[in-house]
């Protein structure tokens, strides 16, 4: 069977721009351009922050109040305690400061959850969220939403993004747990007497403001050593890479965009995959796994929000955390987590965890079997719970680097058995998708059923993004070997 194509195409969109920090190569040159800005008058300040103003501002949200927030990040480089005018420093804060295209180059790899308020929705329609990689200047991916309905007939209709796009403030005051930390410090080889040391002053919940403190008392004591900032700054790293967002509620969710922020993300976050997950008391979180990336090493990363507001970022730990494409199920099977993985590159995993942020062991699901998957095997997002079973859209990667969307089905209970598996693909490229950043590629992050229709939103060569619909009960049927049989006429049959 295959996919039926809805037409729709998301392309990336280069007037959705952002601000962000405008940083000089040298120390030397910010004073130099500090000392450009002062030497102008003060009827020249004001008129340039005026042509700024003017300029910039209905390009973006609440700018000024950015530009402020940049002279205060470089206010301690000024030479004098000289007052400064509200207009010199926004303009030296508007020098400081850059705009970022956040989807120039791709707007691709989407997974769709249903939203999670219904209120005033037309009658026979679903509000649905759909997250997609955003990738611009430098190949920096971001996550970015879009937001719209289906209906009854699973109709697609989508809302148009507002103008503006806002990062979020990044609440600096997260809390650890100091017996995780110390779990991943020994999983990263960090754990010896240095860093032993270094937590020793710690309680069993900390602050990073706490942390930092700690750090700083014990390199003041062994200053110009090169072992222990070494191990520091990797203890801040680790923080770093455990953070929280806030988003300011009278933004749309299309205006909000999750920009690389850690250390481990200086390069990019990549294919996040949105589930609905559902607690055994009913209380629901939706979580994301994603990509992070910086450069050199890829990190897999847990994304967790009730509201799409407010979200906790924190690092996935475990000896069997590690390269790409875990995708969590959306509730605990027999009182444990599980998620779906690819650590080999090749082959897709099945992983079991009493703990939400550790997995230690791995089992193997499915290996390479049919001609189009030959070269690798990955899923395409988290499993969707059916009466038949666990459904699970799957890539596979074949001839010339040719992707191709499939589906297998998971024993409900037993979900390391498998049901069902397409021999052939539900979608691959078509002459309108094989031209992008990366040709001949489709690829999603995670789909939802709608009434009887399976909805796939999915990418096309790394480039644009769009949807497929599946009908869910012939899907199921064929997983599960019960097609019914086409009936032929007499004729036919003589023949």
């Amino acid at each position: 069977m295959k996919a039926t194509r809805t037409g729709i195409v998301l392309r990336p969109d280069p007037t959705r721009v952002l601000f962000r920090p405008f940083e000089s190569s040298s120390s030397t040159r910010t004073l130099k351009i500090i000392a450009r800005v002062n030497a102008m008058t003060e009827e020249e300040a004001e008129r340039k922050l005026g042509e700024v103003i003017r300029e910039f501002g209905s390009r973006h949200y609440k700018l000024e109040r950015f530009f402020l927030k940049r002279f205060n990040h470089i206010k301690s480089q000024l030479l004098t305690d000289e007052p400064l005018t509200l207009e010199r420093k926004l303009l030296l804060g508007a020098y400081f400061t850059m705009e970022y295209s956040l989807e120039s180059a791709a707007l691709f790899n989407p997974s769709m959850v249903w939203h999670p308020d219904q209120t005033n929705v037309p009658p026979g329609f679903k509000r649905f969220i759909l997250s997609m990689r955003a990738t611009g200047e430098g190949h920096i991916s971001s996550i970015t939403f879009r937001m719209g309905y289906i209906d009854q007939d699973s109709k697609i209709i989508l809302r148009k993004p507002s103008r503006y796009v806002t990062s979020p403030e990044i609440v600096p005051n997260h809390r650890f747990n100091r017996q995780q930390f110390e779990r991943k410090l020994y999983e990263l080889r960090l754990s010896n007497p240095i860093s032993e040391m270094m937590m020793s002053g710690l309680g069993e919940e900390f602050a990073l403001e706490e942390m930092e403190d700690r750090l700083k008392r014990v390199l003041n004591q062994y200053r110009h050593h090169a072992e222990y900032e070494a191990i520091a700054s990797s203890l801040r790293t680790l923080a770093r890479s455990n953070y929280e967002l806030d988003f300011e509620e009278d933004q749309s969710l299309d205006e909000r965009c999750i920009f690389p922020t850690s250390p481990n993300e200086t390069n990019g976050i990549e294919d996040a995959r949105f589930v609905r997950f559902v607690e055994d008391d009913g209380e629901v979180t939706y979580y994301a796994t994603y990509t992070a990336y910086n450069g050199q090493v890829t990190f897999p990363q847990l994304l967790q929000t009730k509201d799409f507001t407010h979200f906790s970022i924190s690092t996935l730990n475990g000896a069997e955390v590690q390269n790409k494409g875990m995708a969590l199920f959306p509730r605990k099977i027999n009182g444990r987590y599980v998620m779906l993985s690819r650590q080999d590159g090749e082959n897709i995993y099945i992983m079991y965890s009493d703990d939400l942020y550790f997995w230690q062991t791995k089992e193997i699901l499915l290996k390479p079997t049919y001609h189009w998957e030959f070269v690798q095997l990955g899923n395409c997002g988290s499993p969707i719970e059916t009466e038949a079973g666990w459904l699970v859209l799957s890539h596979g990667v074949g001839p010339m680097r040719k992707y191709a969307i499939g589906a297998f089905l998971l024993d409900l209970e037993d979900p390391g058995k498998v049901l069902g598996r397409l021999k052939e693909p539900l979608l691959s490229p078509d002459e309108n998708e094989r031209e992008g950043y990366v040709p001949n590629v489709v690829y999603s992050c995670g789909g939802v059923i709608n009434g009887n229709e399976l909805i796939i939103p999915y990418a096309m060569s790394d480039y644009a993004s769009s949807f497929a619909t599946v009908n869910v009960q012939e899907l199921l049927d064929e997983l599960t070997g019960n097609q019914k049989e086409v009936p032929v006429d007499a004729e036919e049959q003589r023949l």
